[in-house]
Formats: structure tokens, C-alpha cells, sequence
């Protein structure tokens, strides 16, 4: 067997189609993402990606 080993280059930080940035909660908000966090077994990071993108999809910008 003299097969080798493929391994793959890993993407930078960054390179996932991700990026991260840091935001103030208030503590409430953080404690209703634990709530739904442990409800649903999903991470508070994907938790808030979905609910940004379906504020974002679902939003509308009031002009005066």
C-alpha cells in the first residue's frame, strides 16, 4: 500500500464565507438567546445568524 495521504489546504479565518465582529447585548436579549438556544440544541452563533437573516429578508426601510 503505497497510497498518500491527501490533506487538504484549510481556508484562513475569514476565507469560510464568514466574519467576525464583536457586538454589545443587553443582557436580557443574551438571556432569551440561552433560553432558545437550549430549546432548540442549536448554538447562540447560529441563532443569531438565523434571526439576522430573516430580519434582513425582512425588513423594510420607512422613507419619510
Amino acid at each position: 500500500m503505497n497510497e498518500k495521504l491527501i490533506i487538504n489546504k484549510k481556508n484562513l479565518k475569514g476565507e469560510d464565507g464568514y466574519k467576525t465582529f464583536s457586538i454589545r447585548v443587553k443582557d436580557e436579549t443574551v438571556f432569551k438567546l440561552n433560553e432558545l438556544s437550549k430549546e432548540t440544541n442549536r448554538s447562540r452563533n447560529e441563532l443569531i445568524n438565523i434571526l439576522l437573516e430573516y430580519a434582513i429578508n425582512n425588513c423594510k426601510v420607512k422613507s419619510d
